[in-house]
């Protein structure tokens, strides 16, 4: 898939990872503003050509589904940003959310990033 698309089209997909599958009326009423029923269609064509959306038919309808796992797609959006943003560099990514006066994390999720740290940092010592 390509990493190319526009803030509609990502809104599209958030709202087929959210729906699983869906046709361009149902995205048309999930999405968080308004748009015409022609516009979500062309849009649906442009990420299918993107490599982004696959669909079936079902009778007259066309069901829509993202291709990639939301999993996958998010790792690559977050390498995206990562390098746009920050260089590349996770530590600049989590000391400026960190920084953030509005960034609340709670003593758990600390927790849970200490772990995680601890586990990536066992891990390169071990190979």
């Amino acid at each position: 898939m390509r990493e190319d698309l526009t803030r509609r089209e990502r809104q599209i997909l958030d709202v087929l990872y959210r729906l699983e599958e869906a046709s361009a009326s149902e995205i048309v009423e999930a999405m968080p503003d308004e748009l015409a029923n022609a516009t979500v269609r062309t849009q649906l064509r442009f990420l299918e050509e993107k490599g982004a959306v696959t669909y079936r038919r079902e009778g007259k309808k066309f069901l829509y589904r993202a291709i990639k796992p939301k999993k996958n797609a998010a790792k690559t959006a977050l390498r995206s940003v990562l390098n746009v943003f920050f260089g590349g560099s996770i530590e600049d990514a989590v000391a400026t959310h960190l920084a953030d006066p509005k960034s609340k994390l709670s003593s758990d999720q600390l927790e849970r990033l200490r772990t995680l740290i601890d586990e990536h940092s066992k891990a390169k010592e071990d190979r």
